[in-house]
């Protein structure tokens, strides 16, 4: 039986994806947007590859670039559990970048 892979924004419960109950505060979050990234390790649009995205939510502020936040975000709770259970097809930031900057 397969799992259902979580998203960013179900694990974190920030409530920035599309009718989510920050969306009129925060704005939808990037993640739940990106199309170019939808199926990246399983998930809906970048909800599995949140860290490549600037305006992601972390510590209830909305970040910067990747270059801004990426060192915070390879600490942070969520990209560990992708990078486990990705473990050994985990994608790299910089070839997820690419595919982005291909848009």
């Amino acid at each position: 039986m397969k799992t259902k892979k979580i998203n960013c924004w179900e694990f974190k419960k920030c409530g920035r994806e599309t009718g989510g109950s920050h969306v009129h505060d925060l704005g939808v979050c990037p993640a739940a947007e990106e199309s170019a990234l939808d199926g990246t390790h399983g998930g809906v649009n970048a909800g599995r590859s949140c860290w490549v995205l600037a305006g992601t939510l972390c510590k209830n502020k909305v970040q910067g670039t990747f270059a801004q936040k990426y060192k915070d975000c390879e600490i942070c709770d969520f990209y560990k559990k992708v990078r486990e259970e990705e473990f050994p097809k985990f994608v790299l930031s910089s070839l997820l970048l690419k595919k982005i900057s291909k848009k």
